[in-house]
This record gives structure tokens, C-alpha cells and sequence, in this order.
């Protein structure tokens, strides 16, 4: 264990979340024999679950403030059945639609900031009211008929990466070279953190376990370009996953090294201390409800051009996937703890779950009792080892010194 803990290092509950995504991934494989594991799969696995995720960005976003956002699939699928009616109806160019779109998220986030940050309104309240509201603007407006979607927006919901250059790896390219890429960043940030580990604590980590590190993720990332680059001809890296990575990268940037992302861990953590310290409590609200919907239209956005039609069912229960992924990401029921990383495992955890019943052949009811249980066990084991001060699983899998002397 101690050779483990060593390995995996100060990031030790983010790799071991990883490593119990890939342990589910195997089960699944082998339940399902072998299906789970396939370029076709995958691909759509993470194209399908593309717009769950990037919801999960802002959720864990406003989850870290210690709010709630309920209106998040209905403002998705508003702002998608807007974008597909301007541009079905008035002829507008796809992009002045998706203009439209994004302005209407920004509007909503607007109205859910006011009335939590002016108003003092729990998000609680003021987001149950906004998914009322724009679940009956969806229905109202396409008149429970779906609109078909610009063929441009295929590409952003459906897409693949193109082929370009010889074909002698005999992959795809483009899904090689982003996976080189993950991989040379990887090392390099690796090494960095490697070279500053003993300015803090004072003992540098051993340079075997780093070696080990970057082979043993190195190796997971380099099967995954292999897998999403040796699909059948014509596909690749999905363009929603893209999307999702780029945002991914934004925004943790954002919350570990930017003021305002120090901002929003002060708010979740102490309000008032957050206050006397300086911190804007209202505008920070205020900006994290505002880029929630913005990311919500983004959502209804990829959707909408992925099933090629906005429908009036559209976004029904996004919320719920979305919030479930934060909590089984690590973050905390009272705010000020969670991180973007770990909430992007949470939801692969969430698409993985629903992928891998289905190939098992298990019906949709069932799939959400069981997706209920996993959250309900999560959240209640983090609670309760809180309430008696108790190591979390994997803080009894990898004591500290601490922990074992007591």
C-alpha cells in the first residue's frame, strides 16, 4: 500500500478515481464481452455524454458556493429550441443563431445571478422557478414538435476529427497527435511539479514513483488514441469530446489559478470570513450563475446539432446527471471543496454506468435505481465520515502517519 500511496502521490484521491473508473471499465468489458471496450463505442459514449459533462463544469462551479442549479436542463433545452427556430424559421445563419443561443444563457444567468446575489434568493429556490419556467417556454414555443437543426451544427455535435498526412500508423492522425500531445503534457507537468515537490513539505518525492506515474497514465492515454483512432474509416476523436477537453483545461486554469476561482473556494468555504477578507460575495455569485446557464446553452447547443433536431423534450433531467457527477467527483454537500478534474471522473463514472447497463441489456428503470443508489452511497459515506471524523475509503486504503499511530 505504501508503495501505491507513493506512486500516485499528493493527487492521491484523483488517481485512485481514476483507477476505479478504469476498474468499472474492464468489469463492463468482460460482463459485456468485450463490447464495452470498442472504438465505436467509446466514440459515442463520449459524444453522447459531451453535453452532461460540460454541465458538470458549471454545476461544480455553483456546488463549490454552496448553491444549487435546477434550471440548467431546461435553460439547455430552451436555448436550443430557440437556436434551431431563428435559424429554421427566419433563415438566419447558423452562427447568428448560436450567437442567439449563447445570449439567451447569458440572459438567464443573468436572471437566476439577480435574485441570488441582489435578492438574497436561495439557487435552490430561484433555479426550481427558472426550470419551471423555461420547461414550459420549450413546450410553448415548438408546440411539441421538433425542429430540425442547421446541417452546420452536425459537425460540432457529431464531428470527427479529420485525416490528413500519410496513413501509415494506421490511425487517425489527428486523434494521434492530440494524444501525443496529452502525453508530452503529462511528462512535462509531471516533472514540474517533481522539481518543486520539496519546497512545501520538504521531501522530495522519489523520482521511481514519478517514473511509474507517468508510465503507468501515459500507457492509458496512449490505449485510448489507439482505441478512439482505429474506429471505422471516417471517424476519430468525437468534436463534442474536443470541445469538452478545451473546456476542461479553461476551466481548471480558472479555479486553481485565477482570483476569481480563489474566490469561489473562499465563498464555499466561509462566507462571511470570505467577506471580511475582501471578496465580493455578490458578484461572485452573481458570475458563477451567469456562466452555469451559459455553459447550460453551450450543452443544449452540442445536443441539438448531435440529434440533428431540437425537440421539446430536451434537457428533461440533464440537472440530475449533471449534479451526480459533481457529488461522485468528491465535492462537498456544504461547498468549498471539489475540483474540475474530479467531477469530469465523477461524470465518465455516470456515462460509464449508463453505457455498460445498457450493453448488459439493462432496462432505463433500472438504470436509475441503480445511478440513484451510487449517488445516494456517495454522498451519505462522505457525510457521515465528516459528522464522526473519519478517513474517507481512500484515506483507510492509504493511511497517513497520522492515522496509523492513532
Amino acid at each position: 500500500m505504501k508503495v501505491i500511496k507513493k506512486v500516485l502521490g499528493e493527487d492521491l484521491r484523483q488517481y485512485t478515481m481514476v483507477l476505479a473508473l478504469v476498474v468499472l471499465i474492464l468489469v463492463f468489458n468482460i460482463i459485456s464481452d468485450g463490447r464495452m471496450l470498442t472504438s465505436s463505442n467509446f466514440q459515442n459514449l463520449l459524444s453522447g455524454n459531451a453535453y452532461v459533462l460540460i454541465l458538470a463544469l458549471g454545476m461544480l462551479m455553483v456546488i463549490v458556493i454552496g448553491q444549487i442549479d435546477l434550471s440548467v436542463g431546461s435553460v439547455a433545452g430552451f436555448a436550443g429550441m430557440v437556436m434551431a427556430k431563428v435559424a429554421h424559421d427566419f433563415n438566419l445563419n447558423w452562427f447568428v443563431a448560436v450567437l442567439i443561443a449563447l445570449a439567451i444563457g447569458a440572459l438567464v444567468g443573468a436572471w437566476n445571478g439577480f435574485f441570488l446575489a441582489k435578492l438574497g434568493i436561495p439557487g435552490f429556490i430561484t433555479t426550481l422557478g427558472s426550470m419551471m419556467m423555461f420547461r414550459g417556454l420549450v413546450i410553448w414555443i415548438s408546440q411539441s414538435i421538433s425542429v430540425p437543426a442547421p446541417d452546420e451544427l452536425r459537425f460540432f455535435g457529431a464531428g470527427y476529427m479529420p485525416e490528413w498526412g500519410p496513413a501509415f500508423t494506421g490511425m487517425n492522425n489527428s486523434t494521434l497527435l492530440l494524444g501525443i500531445i496529452g502525453i508530452v503534457a503529462f511528462i512535462y507537468f509531471e516533472l514540474r511539479k517533481y522539481k518543486h515537490s520539496g519546497e512545501i513539505s520538504g521531501q522530495k518525492q522519489p523520482m521511481w514513483a514519478v517514473v511509474t506515474r507517468i508510465v503507468l497514465v501515459s500507457a492509458i492515454i496512449a490505449y485510448f488514441t489507439w482505441l478512439y483512432g482505429t474506429g471505422r474509416e471516417g471517424t476519430s476523436f468525437p468534436i463534442p469530446g474536443l470541445i469538452l477537453l478545451i473546456l476542461v483545461i479553461v476551466y481548471h486554469i480558472i479555479t486553481q489559478k485565477t482570483r476569481f476561482g480563489r474566490h469561489i473556494y473562499a465563498v464555499g468555504g466561509n462566507k462571511s470570513a470570505a467577506a471580511l477578507s475582501g471578496v465580493n460575495v455578490s458578484r461572485t455569485y452573481f458570475l458563477t450563475m451567469m456562466n452555469m446557464s451559459m455553459l447550460a446553452a453551450v450543452a443544449g447547443i452540442l445536443f441539438v446539432g448531435r440529434s440533428t433536431a431540437a425537440g421539446p423534450a430536451d434537457g428533461t433531467q440533464w440537472e440530475m446527471d449533471a449534479i451526480a457527477s459533481v457529488f461522485i467527483g468528491g465535492a462537498a454537500v456544504s461547498g468549498g471543496v471539489g475540483t474540475i478534474l474530479a467531477t469530469m471522473v465523477g461524470g465518465m463514472v455516470m456515462a460509464v454506468l449508463n453505457n455498460g447497463l445498457m450493453l448488459m441489456g439493462v432496462g432505463a428503470d433500472k438504470t436509475q435505481v441503480i445511478k440513484g443508489l451510487v449517488l445516494l452511497l456517495a454522498v451519505a459515506f462522505d457525510v457521515y465520515n465528516k459528522k464522526t471524523g473519519k478517513a474517507s475509503i481512500i484515506g483507510r486504503l492509504f493511511p497517513s502517519k497520522e492515522t496509523e499511530k492513532k
